[in-house]
């Protein structure tokens, strides 16, 4: 009998953009990637959920996934802002870059973050999600 795969109670969302917000949830549910997906529209409102529930770990996300740039908390601030959580906040969540940036400057800086477990060209794919899986994140 195969080993039973962890599920994913909560991934989250953070792009500004509605219409990548769109598909990458609906690719999550229908693949049954997570139970739940929040989706936050800006850096700031992601870092502000993650503030308010950093003493409840189970309303904590187990995956963000992130968009390198948005207007004001781009994901270079968020990153930043997420490095000052206390550790049970950080091991938690799993970030994994989603942004349609090829700016290698961009992807180097940003893979190079201790907190950052993969980066992934948009949009979200079926094999994508596959991978995260193998990778054993959730």
């Amino acid at each position: 009998m195969a080993a039973e795969e962890k599920s994913i109670d909560l991934v989250m969302l953070v792009d500004d953009n509605d219409t990548d917000n769109f598909i990458s949830k609906r690719i999550i549910e229908i693949t049954g990637f997570a139970k739940n997906v929040e989706i936050k529209n800006s850096g700031k409102s992601a870092l502000e959920y993650i503030e308010q529930n950093k003493d409840n770990p189970e309303k904590l996300p187990n995956i963000i996934f992130l968009d390198i740039n948005m207007p004001i908390v781009d994901g270079f601030v968020f990153l930043y802002e997420f490095e000052k959580f206390a550790e049970i906040v950080k091991d938690k969540c799993k970030v994994i870059i989603l942004s349609s940036s090829d700016n290698k400057r961009d992807i180097d800086k940003i893979v190079n973050n201790d907190h950052v477990i993969k980066f992934i060209t948009k949009p979200l794919t079926e094999n994508a999600l596959q991978e995260i899986k193998e990778m054993g994140v959730a």
